[in-house]
């Protein structure tokens, strides 16, 4: 008796199929899209909730107040003055840094406090946090309200 390569059946050979079927898959990505695609527009990505800090529980006792403004100007005065209060200078985004060096010239161990509008960029007071650290002011604060 001698075997062929075909079956034993009539002597046909079965041919493998070497394809996946992927129509399984189709229905999987489709339910996952339309998931998606109805879930996107309940998720608001431009608002973000930021918790409140705390307050500190010992402010210095006399430090240079730098108030940044919605119209790219900055209120900058020394509060807690033993010799009477200071009074508030407004003076412009680039001249930050000249009044700051000036103020920390004269007292070099005072720390720096950064208050900002709500309504202007966190890349501003970055800035700002920035120009302090540049002079070499180690204690530099954020305010909160």
């Amino acid at each position: 008796m001698s075997f062929s390569s075909g079956s034993m059946r009539g002597g046909r050979s079965r041919k493998f199929k070497s394809e996946i079927n992927v129509v399984p898959y189709i229905d999987v990505m489709m339910v996952l899209l339309v998931i998606f695609m109805v879930t996107a527009p309940m998720v608001n990505p431009n608002e973000i909730q930021l918790p409140n800090a705390a307050r500190s529980t010992q402010p210095p006792t006399e430090y240079i107040s730098i108030e940044l403004k919605a119209d790219a100007s900055a209120a900058v005065s020394v509060k807690g003055k033993k010799g009477g209060a200071a009074s508030s200078e407004t003076v412009g985004r680039g001249e930050l840094g000249k009044k700051l060096k000036a103020l920390y010239a004269d007292n070099p161990d005072i720390a720096v406090m950064i208050a900002a509008d709500k309504n202007i960029k966190y890349d501003d007071v970055m800035q700002a946090l920035s120009e302090a650290k540049k002079l070499g002011i180690s204690r530099v604060g954020l305010a909160t309200n």
